[in-house]
């Protein structure tokens, strides 16, 4: 009887060893004359483990990691097609803490299914959401996401309900559904996860979002940087038209939706939606001006609905199981679950995904086990390299989206990168400075100008040049990025430099205030 062994072929997985693992277990079993079923799933998320080899037993699945291809020998001698004994077993996948602690909403499938195939996506839940949305009218399924709390997790929060309700109610003969998978924040990689390990529940997720405003394209923007996850969309975009859930009668609406993957042009400022929209029309990746809102002219001018990737994966749960169901998970304006990507100076790096509520300190300790230097942890970096640095004395913030902000953080994608304490926040505030110089698109002098100047005077401060002259001028010039850019880029550089100032003033030879 054939046993199924799952290895990942995840580009974190692959990055270390994945493919000589799967290769090894392949040539091992055909020395021994043993029968089994090799899926190439995607990965759970717990990158310490990787490469996380399973094997399906009758008492479920069993883990061992991380395995290297030479350890494979010894997985066969030590009967690990039976769940055997080996210095390498976990035991129960399920009940690794790291995964056991988790609600996994939006990522229940990824891990677990094979990524490619459409008859495993349906066997876990797949489609019923398009069903139920196929029953509805429009107006119901924006109703629904509207109910259900849903908002943006691509980082500005914004209620996905009302940005749908807006495009539906906007007239034109062609609207558009966008998918902005430009992940470019530090240490995030929720959508490369999704595009890697779920295909489909992105293509069900936008198939739903098209039937509730009236689309019939639509668009899918990946990071140049993510060759793997292109090539495996793109894949999973052809089977699901060659099964008919696109195409001219997509998903048996009646209603055409086609849907394409587009590879970005390497820039973080295509993370801005309008700036992506440009880029997707052949242009030079710029911001542009609001109004109009790209929900009323946004691709080619016509009416788009443009979400990020873990956004519209979300959408098929919703209409499967009800607005309520999601709405029950987090707390006050923040509903559902997020995924926490863990990164930096910690023990256990990868996905976390919780209902809003945890502390930062848990999400920190219980899951990420403290730093992987075994120093104390001095601060946090949370919404990728635009993000506020919190120390210590803030790691009991509640994750949520009005928590963070009152604590003069954010949470925007999710992306968590934690420091030790020798870390050197100047350097840091520095480097979050040069990096909007860098990737400024030009367009707004206060980006364009201000974040190249900022540089400078942080130089000038670290050399111990009138260095209180020099912070009163920096925190000055932050003001005006601040209240005076065009987009998120410039506007929100200033939070990880003016984090750094306040709560790190002696890194920057200032006194403590």
């Amino acid at each position: 009887m054939s046993v199924t062994v799952y290895v990942p072929a995840d580009s974190a997985a692959l990055s270390v060893g994945a493919q000589a693992v799967a290769e090894a277990a392949a040539a091992q079993a055909r020395q021994r004359g043993l029968d089994i079923r090799l899926v190439r799933n995607g990965s759970r998320g717990l990158f310490w483990l990787e490469p996380l080899v399973e094997v399906a037993t009758p008492a479920g699945r069993i883990a061992y990691g991380p395995v290297a291809a030479e350890d494979v020998p010894s997985l066969f001698e030590a009967d690990f097609l039976h769940g055997g004994a080996h210095a390498l077993r976990l035991g129960p996948t399920e009940e690794i803490p790291f995964l056991k602690q988790q609600e996994r909403l939006t990522y229940r499938r990824i891990g677990i299914t094979d990524p490619l195939s459409l008859e495993d996506y349906a066997a876990h839940e797949g489609w019923q959401g398009l069903a139920r949305a196929l029953a509805l009218a429009p107006a119901a399924i924006v109703q629904e996401v509207t109910d259900s709390g849903l908002r943006g997790r691509g980082g500005a929060a914004f209620p996905a309900g009302i940005k749908w309700q807006t495009c539906a109610q906007a007239q034109s003969a062609q609207k558009y559904i966008v998918c902005n998978a430009d992940e470019g924040d530090s240490g995030t990689y929720a959508d490369r996860l999704t595009l890697e390990g779920d295909p489909y529940s992105l293509i069900e997720g936008m198939l739903i979002a098209a039937l509730a405003v009236g689309a019939s394209e639509g668009y899918v923007y990946i990071r140049s940087e993510y060759p793997r996850a292109f090539q495996v969309f793109s894949r999973a975009i052809a089977l699901a038209t060659a099964a008919g859930y696109l195409g001219a009668d997509a998903g048996g609406s009646g209603r055409p939706f086609h849907l394409h993957a587009r590879l970005g042009a390497g820039a973080y400022i295509c993370g801005e939606e309008t700036a992506l929209l440009e880029s997707l029309e052949g242009k030079r990746g710029q911001v542009r001006f609001k109004p109009p809102l790209p929900a009323i002219a946004g691709l080619f001018g016509q009416p788009t609905v443009i979400n990020n990737v873990v956004t519209l994966a979300s959408v098929p749960l919703i209409l499967a199981r009800g607005a309520a169901f999601y709405r029950d998970y987090g707390s006050g304006r923040s509903r559902g679950s997020i995924p926490l990507q863990l990164a930096g100076n910690l023990r256990r790096a990868g996905l976390v995904e919780k209902a809003f509520g945890l502390t930062l300190r848990e999400l920190l300790y219980d899951f990420g086990g403290g730093s992987a230097s075994g120093r104390p942890l001095r601060a946090v970096q949370v919404g990728g390299p635009l993000g506020a640095y919190l120390p210590e004395s803030r790691f009991d913030t509640v994750i949520d989206y009005e928590a963070f902000a009152a604590a003069g953080g954010m949470l925007g994608h999710g992306g968590v990168v934690a420091f030790d304490d020798s870390v050197d926040m100047a350097a840091q505030a520095r480097f979050a400075m040069e990096f909007c110089a860098v990737e400024s698109c030009g367009k707004c002098t206060p980006c364009r100008i201000g974040s190249t100047r900022g540089v400078e005077v942080i130089d000038r401060i670290r050399a111990g040049r009138e260095p209180q002259r020099n912070e009163h001028l920096l925190r000055d010039l932050c003001e005006t990025m601040l209240q005076g850019s065009l987009c998120a880029l410039g506007g929100m550089a200033p939070f990880p430099v003016l984090s750094a100032l306040d709560h790190f003033p002696q890194d920057f030879g200032l006194p403590r205030p």
